[in-house]
């Protein structure tokens, strides 16, 4: 069963919302987070566009511009309607600017064809429990535990989140969490170095073979490649019965603000639910 833990906006009235203080972004105490702005377009085109037999297959969310912690409205369009194929876009607005543009495309799902195709040996092993807020990484010998300085290393990482509900009240449905977790965790997995994360993603785009049947998710690295401050990376995605998808971000260098977990830990600065090891 769906559970509610906490919430990034309240709806004040129709496609506008007031961020709440779990909004708030690691990257400045005026901003809102990635996965915050992700999750509200993902929740408007789902709620605008979304059909049963029809999977909301990709999302890509362009970063525009640095989302503010002001009242925040969402504008959707339809692009191309078919019979097996749906695009859509939606517009992040805050005042006149757009600060992201989101683009989904979803299939009408159907039988597979005949014939076996070839499949990857994945398999993604969390940790021990299923009660736990906060973001918990797993890295090299280090183990899992809650986001902190004992992952700062070079090794390859994985997390394991469920992220908030985007509206106060709502339930985040399986899509729109697979966004905010896949947003939240991939530049993690991919950017997290031994002095913290020194990039930001500008883009993030997630692909789902199926929707998720867990509320808790794992993002697991699986290739990187950066020069001259600029970082590409993908990670695969898993719900409880195994891969779901992938996510894939784009990022610069952010060497003014990185963020470096050696300090104390976060809780209660912007974004510190990803620090939290409580008991749901």
């Amino acid at each position: 069963m769906t559970t509610t833990h906490g919430a990034y906006f309240i709806a004040t009235e129709a496609d506008t919302f007031e961020p709440t203080t779990l909004a708030g972004g690691h990257w400045g105490e005026s901003l809102i987070s990635g996965p915050a702005v992700a999750g509200l377009a993902a929740r408007a085109l789902e709620n605008d566009f979304g059909q049963p037999g029809f999977l909301p297959a990709r999302l890509t969310i362009d970063l525009l511009k640095p989302a503010r912690q002001v009242p925040t409205r969402t504008q959707t369009r339809v692009i191309r309607d078919g019979r097996r194929v749906r695009y859509a876009e939606c517009d992040v607005i805050q005042g006149d600017w757009i600060v992201a543009r989101a683009t989904a495309v979803f299939y009408r799902q159907s039988e597979a064809p005949g014939g076996q195709e070839w499949e990857p040996q994945t398999q993604f092993v969390g940790p021990e429990g299923d009660g736990v807020d906060g973001m918990f990484v797993g890295s090299g010998s280090t183990g899992w535990s809650v986001l902190g300085a004992e992952h700062q290393n070079t090794s390859r990482k994985q997390a394991y989140y469920r992220g908030a509900d985007v509206v106060a009240g709502e339930p985040a449905s399986p899509f729109v969490r697979s966004v905010i977790v896949a947003e939240a965790a991939t530049n993690m997995v991919i950017n997290l170095g031994t002095q913290g994360i020194g990039y930001i993603n500008g883009d993030v785009t997630v692909s789902l073979s199926r929707l998720p049947s867990s509320e808790f998710i794992g993002v697991r690295g699986e290739t990187r490649s950066a020069s001259a401050g600029v970082a590409v990376g993908t990670a695969t995605l898993f719900d409880a019965a195994g891969p779901i998808g992938t996510a894939m971000v784009t990022a610069l260098a952010n060497p003014a603000a990185q963020i470096n977990f050696t300090g104390s830990p976060r809780t209660e600065a912007p974004g510190a639910e990803l620090f939290s090891a409580s008991k749901a």
